[in-house]
């Protein structure tokens, strides 16, 4: 999530957008400024932003967890990657009318179009549903900020200002004016570093997904190497006659790293194609304040490491079955039976 050229500005202090709390006039004076970039329209693609937390309950029975509410600017969907409506209608400004993503809605109630959400006993009607190309937009419900504003009894209340610079190096004077500026003395911040340091208080998944991964690589190897050693064990015999024609330890060696290679490259690849129905998946989690949608992606880069993984645990695991192989006594393997 983020675009090199956007900066998230905040109340100096803040780390984040919820706890942060800005004057509703200075942030309007941000859009004068030179340097953002414009849109078709020639308006600047400066959104001024308002984001809450509500408690709301989970479909299926599955609790209570927090909700990100954002009330937003039209050109503040352009600052969105991708973003489009992919079913129902968008917004209209002081109808109390809301957008969300599918998997949103799919895991909250009263998320779903026709549906109404309430806000300080305002109700807010679903009126469509968006995308944002997997980005943290699709794990929030938006509105109208003046619409929020007059539902939170807080009409001038802004805790942000997005806005997209013309240039790296206009984003870079736009960070130091809105920082180091007596009319502004804000917190401007890169979008792409705000949500680096949010993803940093959910790194727990992470961490647990990699000791998952590997245990799962220690299992895998030590099953290969298991299949290998039965294989020299119950081949002892034909490893006998190979060295007894001639054969030399180099080419045993290598026929078994080979087979032990192959057979992880074959359960990689079955792997890889079992892995495919759950591309696109969506599920959720929950980091520091709200719950978090995200999908599972397996491009052709996550197929090919996963594949390249399976040969080093064959290559690895086979080494030693292999060695052992090469290090038979030749009249003892022609005994074996």
């Amino acid at each position: 999530t983020g675009h090199e050229l956007d900066l998230i500005v905040l109340r100096k202090g803040s780390a984040d957008e919820i706890g942060s709390g800005l004057e509703q006039k200075v942030a309007r004076e941000v859009s004068t400024l030179s340097g953002i970039a414009k849109d078709g329209e020639g308006r600047p693609m400066c959104s001024v932003e308002f984001v809450t937390i509500l408690t709301k309950p989970r479909r299926n029975n599955g609790g209570t967890v927090n909700l990100i509410v954002r009330g937003l600017e039209d050109v503040g969907r352009e600052l969105r990657p991708d973003f489009r409506i992919v079913e129902g209608r968008d917004l209209e400004p002081g109808k109390f009318e809301a957008i969300t993503s599918r998997s949103m809605a799919a895991r909250f109630e009263n998320l779903a179009i026709g549906e109404k959400l309430e806000v300080n006993r305002q109700f807010f009607e679903v009126v469509g549903y968006f995308e944002a190309a997997g980005s943290a937009a699709e794990s929030e419900v938006w509105t109208d900020l003046r619409d929020l504003g007059l539902a939170r009894k807080s009409p001038a209340a802004v805790s942000s200002v997005c806005l997209r610079a013309e240039s790296a190096g206009q984003r870079d004077e736009l960070q130091r004016l809105l920082q180091d500026d007596k009319r502004f003395q804000m917190k401007a911040i890169s979008e792409k570093q705000y949500f680096e340091d949010q993803m940093n208080q959910s790194n727990a998944i992470q961490y647990i997904g990699y000791i998952i991964a590997g245990f799962l690589i220690f299992g895998a190897m030590f099953a290969a190497a298991n299949t290998m050693f039965a294989a020299v064990a119950s081949r002892a015999r034909e490893i006998g006659t190979l060295r007894a024609l001639g054969f030399s330890r180099s080419a045993i060696l290598s026929s078994f790293l080979f087979e032990a290679i192959l057979l992880c490259l074959l359960g990689g690849l079955l792997g890889c194609l079992a892995t495919l129905p759950f591309n696109g998946l969506s599920t959720g989690t929950i980091n520091q304040f709200s719950e978090i949608t995200f999908s599972f992606r397996f491009g052709p880069r996550v197929l090919a490491q996963g594949v390249m993984l399976a040969v080093s645990m064959g290559l690895l695991g086979g080494i030693l079955p292999a060695m052992r192989a090469v290090r038979l006594n030749i009249v003892t393997a022609l005994r074996e039976r």
